[in-house]
């Protein structure tokens, strides 16, 4: 008989029991919603009559809206609990793509995109906090299936958005998803699980932290989002400019990329209760920096795919285990260290990918999917300390 791997318990609860269905509902619902935002960008530029460039610093917005309210999320954790924060941020995230829909001024329009990015960074920390208490209750991973129910959302949303926009126009569009979406709330909102504010959870500990362990682990979530940044904004486009694939087939970096992640994040729980967190992060790593030089090199469109396969294999599970870590360290506040980690991670999807474009306008995206093999071998340097994801409840 195979003996408990150390740092969990044997749990004999039921393998989903309501808080998990929760917590998945709230990431399939944020991840909806973000997914429902995608199609309506090129009816956003149209309507506000954005240039590429005026469009790029409204995107910017959004990005800095979510850096500005992880943390002030993150420090509300510790002081009412994950639920109480879950909650009131689901609720004020709810009609941010209203928000956008009505936008008709270019005022307007920048206040929405930073609620819009603000809330749904915010209801990010609530809801990956929370997940961190439901693993602990429940003393088996449930991370990487979360962040899979957050992809599939974006992809229904995104599926789903386009159809309802061609068809029914945009406010209809957006007041279907938004009812969607509340459908999601109504059924998870009974089941969040109730955790309450440890009295030993105090101000000063609320602070950002002094100790370097939750920013050597957002290290570790922003070379884990780097590269998906990376593949998911520019991949497209050295198909197209550098493989010469046709356009029918320059989609297919992020396809093959998404795929193979989502089917992972989906495993990713069973592999890391078994394996530990540390070594499944190595293995992620080791698939990862394989992929990534495999698509840097390729000399054709079909070695790229697999590349880019590959890649999402490894990334799949690296920013899961990073927020399980950085949401169980200990010495601090509930919430500090996760807010940090997931806030230097996000600053990798949202910022990275101007640089990488400038860096390649200069060099080539052959030279930046190479290169970012040294992100991966930082996410090396750094595995041990996923040993944080593993303690015991």
């Amino acid at each position: 008989m195979n003996e408990p791997r150390p740092g969990f318990k044997t749990s004999t609860r039921m393998p989903f029991p309501p808080a998990r269905v929760a917590v998945s509902l709230l990431f399939l619902m944020n991840g909806f919603l973000i997914g429902s935002w995608a199609p309506k960008i090129p009816e956003f530029a149209e309507r506000l009559d954005l240039t590429e460039s005026r469009l790029g610093m409204m995107l910017f917005v959004f990005g800095v809206g979510s850096l500005v309210m992880m943390p002030i999320a993150g420090g509300q954790l510790a002081r009412f609990g994950t639920r109480r924060v879950c909650q009131v941020t689901t609720l004020l995230f709810l009609p941010a793509l209203l928000a956008v829909t009505y936008a008709n001024s270019l005022t307007s329009a920048v206040v929405a995109l930073f609620l819009f990015g603000g809330l749904t960074g915010a209801m990010d920390v609530a809801m990956n906090a929370n997940a961190v208490e439901v693993e602990r209750s429940m003393a088996k991973s449930i991370m990487s299936s979360c962040h899979a129910f957050w992809s599939l959302g974006g992809l229904i949303g995104a599926g789903l958005g386009g159809y309802l926009i061609a068809t029914l126009g945009v406010v209809l569009h957006a007041l279907i998803a938004t009812a969607l979406a509340a459908m999601a709330v109504l059924l998870a909102w009974p089941k969040i699980m109730t955790d309450q504010p440890h009295a030993e959870d105090d101000a000063p500990k609320a602070r950002l932290p002094r100790t370097l362990l939750p920013w050597l682990i957002g290290i570790v979530a922003l070379f884990g989002m780097v590269p998906e940044g990376a593949v998911l904004d520019w991949g497209a486009i050295y198909l197209r400019d550098e493989l010469a694939a046709p356009l029918s087939h320059s989609g297919l970096a992020f396809a093959a990329f998404a795929l193979t992640m989502a089917i992972m994040r989906f495993a990713g729980d069973w592999v890391r209760d078994r394996l530990g967190a540390v070594r499944t992060l190595r293995i992620c790593a080791a698939f990862s920096l394989v992929g990534l030089l495999m698509a840097g090199l390729a000399p054709n469109t079909v070695v790229a795919l697999i590349g880019f396969a590959l890649t999402g294999i490894g990334l799949s599970n690296v920013v899961p285990i990073a927020f399980s870590a950085g949401g169980n360290l200990p010495g601090l506040a509930r919430g500090v260290g996760l807010s940090v980690v997931t806030t230097f991670g996000y600053a990798g999807i949202l910022f990275a990918p101007s640089l990488i474009g400038f860096i390649a306008e200069h060099s080539s995206l052959s030279a930046v999917y190479t290169g970012l093999a040294a992100c991966i071998i930082v996410i090396f340097a750094f595995s041990h300390l996923a040993r944080y994801a593993d303690r015991e409840t």
